[in-house]
């Protein structure tokens, strides 16, 4: 007895003096599940009603907490503020939208892809000198680099903010903010006889308009832009659909595979290949199908054209062969970052049931990579990603709100419980997870970012126009297709950009600035805060917006002065509107939101905090996202980075 209590003394003792050094501790295991969107008050109603036992579980026996969120609750940010162990003024991330302030060109915030710097022309040809390159802009190192540092084993499944996937020797695949072979977020192409169709691009995707001759529809799939030829034009490849005359069915050609589908069947992957340049230039993705009518007109929806994980054209995993390997093992997947097509549901292109079915499958894809890499799990960290909580609750909650200027009765009454039972599925999830919890294993289920409903637009830049703070040159209308197109610069003071950004027109920042930075800027933005926190709804008197943050306040770092100098935190029920958030000046400062996108997330950030449960008792009252990379590596006994601005939630404050 005496020697197993030396033996057991000894070992804390170790394990004391290693936590002391910064030395890793061995024979510890870490697991997170993280989930976009899980939302603190809908998990808490469903475990009381007895949809969630395990998550109900969980909270008994360990903790259960509200997440602070990052400033502003987007998850770009968040995931990185988790990421890094700091804000934005760390890690430089603000929003989905970064602008350059010299010639205002807007771009994706997480992630910048380049052609090569030269070239040199032959004809209608473009020869590349070089190779092009794909560049990470979130700044900041992130917790599995650490863990990396100090032999830590580490598994990241698309964890946002990770594109290209940053250099590690564990697994990882991109998450949120992977593009898909287009370049884009996701841009599906739906193809129709039907000659009434808005024809073109649409937000988030294209209508081609076709021919059915002779039963036969003869079209190609669209592609990433050629480079390799004069002004890009894009790629494309045949394929062709034999509609049977009778019968609600086709046969789609793509290259060398041929497949039928009845109406309303979704087809698996299909590879494509897009040759760009004969015999040396070719890009492979892969797409999926689904045949939504043949009589009367002819419609057909393609998906985004995604990365193909076995061929891909871009980095998207760690090392570099992974993807390939899962793909082996699960089949094809998504890569695109945000693979549920909210934009195909919005456009009407799908209707709720047909986008029901795409995003089910895409959680499906994601609980065979769960199935298949977490027995594999033994040592270290597993970190694994869900998203559907996030895009579901963002296109469904109209159905659980009357109050939604988009609510319909009719498709509430089908479609109320689907939300409910997506929150199920993450719910069997961590079913699977908890009998594999041993003394030496730490569990923590998070979540980015609580929800609101989201009923009402508010266009800032209309306000600020109406209010004085943007002028547009003579005889110029405020609502161009290009951001800010019309604007008088000289007599311009302030600008929204992005869901939550507020900007000064700032001199020596801004191409054509005019505030001073100091005293004046200061006053300007007090004056800008104080009047937006009086704006009520004249629908029902409302407060509009409960609270403006200054980049001063909050951000902390190297970057903390290159992003927004404010950021409006809006009240549940409201958000940024559509136009404003780049650059444009709809005719009403408010409006109804009408649109399936009907909840959201990026408002006052109090107002939607995430969730953080664990199977130990977690002594911070008011954990913050900040606090999961030092919690993280304090289980294996190494020191938090001295940027990070939080400590282990298992450690009293």
């Amino acid at each position: 007895m005496c020697l197993l209590a030396l033996c057991a003394a000894g070992l804390s003792l170790l394990i004391s003096c290693q936590h002391a050094r910064g030395g890793a501790v061995r024979f510890r295991k870490v697991i997170v599940l993280g989930v976009d969107g899980l939302d603190p008050d809908l998990l808490t109603n469903f475990m009381a009603e007895g949809r969630m036992p395990n998550f109900a579980r969980l909270a008994a026996q360990g903790s259960f907490r509200r997440l602070t969120t990052s400033i502003p609750p987007q998850s770009p940010v968040a995931w990185s503020n988790l990421i890094t162990g700091m804000n934005s003024g760390g890690h430089g991330i603000f929003d989905f939208i970064h602008r350059d302030p010299k010639n205002f060109q807007l771009y994706f915030s997480t992630s910048r892809v380049e052609g090569p710097k030269h070239n040199f022309h032959l004809g209608s040809w473009v020869i590349p000198l070089g190779s092009g390159s794909a560049e990470q802009l979130r700044h900041g190192k992130a917790f599995w680099e650490i863990l990396d540092e100090h032999s830590v084993p580490n598994y990241v499944y698309r964890i946002p903010a990770n594109f290209p996937p940053i250099t590690a020797k564990g697994k990882t695949l991109s998450g949120m903010g992977t593009p898909d072979l287009r370049g884009t977020y996701g841009t599906f192409t739906f193809y129709t006889d039907d000659p009434t169709a808005s024809l073109g691009e649409v937000e988030g995707g294209e209508t081609v308009l076709v021919e059915v001759k002779n039963n036969r529809v003869v079209t190609n799939l669209i592609g990433p832009d050629n480079t390799f030829r004069k002004n890009s034009p894009p790629s494309a490849e045949p394929f062709t659909v034999d509609v049977d005359p009778l019968e609600p069915v086709a046969r789609i050609a793509v290259q060398e595979q041929q497949f039928v589908l009845k109406e309303g069947e979704w087809s698996g992957w299909v590879s494509v290949e897009f040759q760009l340049m004969p015999l040396i230039g070719s890009v492979k993705g892969i797409c999926r199908f689904y045949l939504k009518q043949t009589h009367p007109r002819f419609q057909l929806y393609v998906s985004p054209i995604n990365i193909d994980p076995r061929n891909p054209a871009l980095p998207i995993s760690t090392p570099s062969n992974y993807s390939s390997d899962l793909a082996k093992q699960i089949g094809e997947f998504y890569t695109q970052g945000i693979a549920e097509d909210t934009k195909a549901l919005t456009a009407g292109v799908l209707d709720d049931k047909e986008y029901l079915e795409q995003t089910h499958s895409v959680l499906a894809e994601h609980r065979r990579a769960f199935d298949v890499e977490f027995p594999k799990f033994h040592d270290g960290v597993f970190f694994f990603y869900f998203s559907s909580l996030d895009l579901n609750a963002h296109m469904l909650w109209r159905l659980t709100d009357p109050q939604s200027p988009a609510y319909d009765a009719a498709l509430a009454a089908r479609y109320r419980s689907s939300l409910e039972e997506f929150y199920e599925q993450i719910d069997q999830v961590l079913g699977e997870v908890m009998p594999k919890i041993d003394d030496n294993t730490t569990l923590l289920v998070l979540s980015d970012h609580g929800f609101a409903p989201y009923r009402r637009s508010f266009n800032l830049n209309t306000w600020l126009l109406n209010n004085g703070y943007i002028a547009v040159k003579e005889g110029a209308g405020g609502d161009a297709s290009e951001p800010f197109a019309n604007l008088d610069w000289s007599r311009t003071r302030a600008y929204g950009l992005g869901l939550n950004g507020l900007y000064l027109n700032m001199r020596g920042r801004e191409h054509e600035g005019i505030v001073e930075p100091g005293p004046q800027a200061d006053a300007l933005l007090r004056e800008i805060r104080e009047k937006l926190l009086e704006v009520r709804d004249p629908k029902d008197g409302s407060r509009v917006i409960t609270r403006i943050d200054l980049a001063s306040e909050v951000y902390q770092g190297p970057y903390a002065r290159t992003g927004p100098d404010a950021l409006v935190g809006y009240n549940r029920g409201y958000r940024a509107g559509w136009k404003t958030i780049l650059g444009a000046f709809p005719a009403e400062v408010l409006e109804d939101n009408t649109n399936p996108w009907s909840g959201d997330h990026c408002i006052d950030f109090t107002k939607v905090p995430g969730v953080l449960l664990s199977n130990r008792r977690i002594e911070a009252q008011a954990p913050a996202l900040t606090d999961i990379a030092p919690t993280i590596l304090s289980e294996f006994g190494i020191a938090k980075t001295k940027d990070m601005m939080g400590q282990s939630v298992f450690q009293s404050r």
